[in-house]
């Protein structure tokens, strides 16, 4: 198999393993109901909590941010050991960001699904260490201080391109760039209830966030 096809197989099998729903899973498993009838009807960890359900929001938080881990972690490990450690890191890199869209646009569910903050958080952990330990430390930072999700989640991605250009390499930048443009453009709706007042805040349960 050539390289490229290579790639593309690594893409393919990061969005699969993305598309897996995990926060749906769980609230059905648990008798929670259909987390997409809840709050903000998105299938992620901030709206799971809005069942009142910590455990589950914390699985859901787990498992989303492990499926971009994982997707980039065997992408890179096994073509690095096959083929290149360049290879690997292209692949692991790749497979990383068809994780977030699997995340975001499942085919299991219409190619409605979330909006990708953990999934990508786990991607950047998992490809370039060092930028996904700070863009968690600055995502928990916001978060404490502001209690909106939305917001932690948008400042800690756009600083991630940021800090891969000091602290990775120009293709994680670019990479990152993207996964964070991509993240804005799920969050158009919190954009504007921060904008307007109305967003909610970190344990709320019946506003929509």
């Amino acid at each position: 198999m050539t390289p490229e096809l290579l790639l593309i197989a690594a893409g393919v099998a990061g969005y699969l393993l993305g598309s897996i729903p995990f926060g749906l899973v769980i609230t059905r498993m648990l008798g929670l109901g259909d987390i997409r009838a809840i709050g903000s009807g998105n299938i992620g960890a901030t709206n799971v909590l809005r069942t009142g359900n910590k455990g589950a929001a914390l699985a859901t938080l787990i498992l989303d941010s492990g499926k971009g881990a994982i997707a980039a972690l065997i992408a890179r490990y096994v073509l690095a050991a096959t083929m290149s450690h360049d290879l690997g890191v292209e692949a692991g890199i790749i497979a990383g960001a068809c994780a977030v869209l699997g995340h975001n646009f499942p085919v299991w569910l219409g190619f409605k699904g979330g909006k990708g903050v953990a999934t990508t958080l786990g991607t950047l952990l998992a490809t370039a260490p060092y930028v996904g330990l700070a863009a968690c430390g600055i995502w928990l930072l916001t978060a404490v201080v502001t209690r909106y999700s939305s917001l932690a989640a948008l400042v800690s991605l756009t600083a991630a391109p940021v800090l891969a250009w000091f602290l990775a390499t120009p293709a994680h930048a670019a990479a990152f760039a993207l996964l964070a443009a991509l993240a804005w453009i799920r969050h158009r709706e919190n954009l504007r209830r921060l904008l307007n007042g109305s967003e909610s805040r970190i344990g709320d349960k019946k506003k929509k966030a």
